[in-house]
């Protein structure tokens, strides 16, 4: 093990393994409770487009605020209820459903709620993350994080088609509960984060001038900028294919409910393969380099998306699923460290919440056009919507300085405000 090996410390060890526990959790979720919507309750693509939307739109309502409040809170203690809250909410769906008393409305509630929790939860871990490890391990602590995320995708959402095929949808769900229930156990285990600083004299306290601090600092970043603008875009234009997936497999192509949690598991190999990758090319090329090129050469697959069918279009739709989440693993790991680089501590949640808040929020409007153009048109073309904005989104990084970047920007100190990073050089040094 390195000397600067985030592994080292039992904190991080801890924060990882709940993690695991809870992105298994939210994977197998991710397929059981669009495929109980479809198969058991009748819904529309309207409806379904509906209960996607209303899984993220908590970081529209909620994404900037839950920053501000994050950053005056235990990390530890959010973690914490956040999970305990998922597992109660997930397992009254399966109570229901024995009950025979299961709607589409306590679906949305559900799902709704779950999302008010998962903005302090994701809000809270990728601000307690450079608190963990020491600024030169980020990176690779990062790296870390995204490839259990891709290996969730795979594991989560493969063994979330299997419970659905084996044990039906309802069952799938308690195990949802239960992962989030053993995360929040895990996490007890963690030393209790520090209390939040005192603001610093003459910095703003009041929450809209605290969010307003948090807008400011990415939105008037240039790199920054153009990090949240690839990553909403992408984050659209995936979930409008995503939404629309379960009605393709189930409704018009004939297919189980293990075919398509298995060809969203082959998004996330994609997912994976691109997080172990981004490093050691980024190394080589540059970290800015890295994510341009990588757009460039690997978004355009998101194209082959809107081909699947029977027979060899389904494995050509696949595989240009995996390359496009190939690129989407790279920039997650790349763009998330850099991010966390140019950001004092003292701004981290609200850093995060504004990324959040744009592109969680991407995530609930793509949800919602996909749905609408689903019912006013046809669900392919919701997916080739889907697919123009997957293989177009890297173009803001492109054109931007973040392309010439070739190492990461030294960190701000808590104690310094955190004003616009300057660009790149032409010669790529920060």
């Amino acid at each position: 093990m390195q000397p600067n090996s985030p592994w080292r410390i039992p904190d991080f060890r801890i924060l990882f393994t709940a993690s695991a526990l809870s992105q298994l959790g939210t994977n197998v979720s991710y397929v059981a409770v669009p495929l109980i919507a479809v198969s058991a309750l009748d819904a529309s693509p309207g409806q379904v487009g509906a209960l996607a939307t209303l899984s993220t739109v908590a970081f529209l309502l909620i994404g900037l605020p839950a920053g501000a409040w994050v950053d005056r809170m235990r990390h530890r203690r959010v973690l914490i209820l956040a999970d305990l809250t998922r597992a109660l909410l997930f397992a009254t769906v399966p109570v229901a459903w024995w009950l025979d008393g299961l709607t589409l409305g306590q679906l949305y509630a559900v799902v709704l709620l779950n999302g008010c929790a998962t903005v302090f939860s994701d809000v809270g871990a990728q601000s307690v993350l450079p608190q963990l490890v020491a600024r030169d391990s980020l990176v690779q602590a990062n790296a870390d994080v995204n490839t259990l995320m891709a290996a969730g995708n795979v594991a989560g959402r493969g063994a979330g088609g299997g419970l659905v095929a084996l044990l039906t949808a309802p069952v799938a769900v308690l195990f949802t509960a239960l992962t989030f229930l053993g995360s929040a156990l895990r996490l007890t285990g963690m030393r209790a984060t520090p209390a939040p600083p005192a603001p610093p004299p003459g910095r703003a306290t009041r929450m809209g001038a605290r969010i307003a601090e948090g807008l400011r600092h990415v939105l008037g970043n240039t790199e920054l900028r153009a990090l949240a603008l690839t990553a909403a875009l992408g984050n659209f234009g995936s979930q409008i294919i995503n939404t629309m997936l379960p009605v393709v497999f189930v409704r018009e192509l004939g297919f189980s409910g293990g075919a398509l949690g298995l060809f969203w598991a082959v998004g996330g190999a994609g997912l994976l393969l691109g997080a172990r990758c981004a490093r050691p090319v980024a190394v080589r090329l540059g970290y800015g380099r890295t994510l341009g090129l990588a757009g460039l050469c690997l978004a355009p697959a998101g194209l082959l998306v809107p081909l699947v069918d029977r027979g060899p279009w389904l494995v050509l739709a696949g595989a240009g699923w995996l390359v496009a989440m190939f690129k989407v693993g790279m920039d997650n790991v790349l763009g998330v460290s850099l991010r966390q680089r140019m950001t004092a501590h003292s701004l981290l949640g609200r850093m995060n919440a504004t990324f959040r808040f744009l592109l969680t929020g991407a995530l609930a409007i793509g949800a919602a056009v996909s749905g609408v153009i689903g019912e006013l048109t046809t669900v392919h073309t919701a997916l080739w919507v889907g697919g123009a904005f997957l293989s177009t989104a890297f173009l803001p990084v492109f054109l931007s300085p973040v392309r010439t970047r070739r190492e990461l920007p030294e960190q701000r100190t808590q104690e310094t405000p955190a004003a616009p990073a300057a660009p790149a050089s032409p010669a790529g040094t920060p």
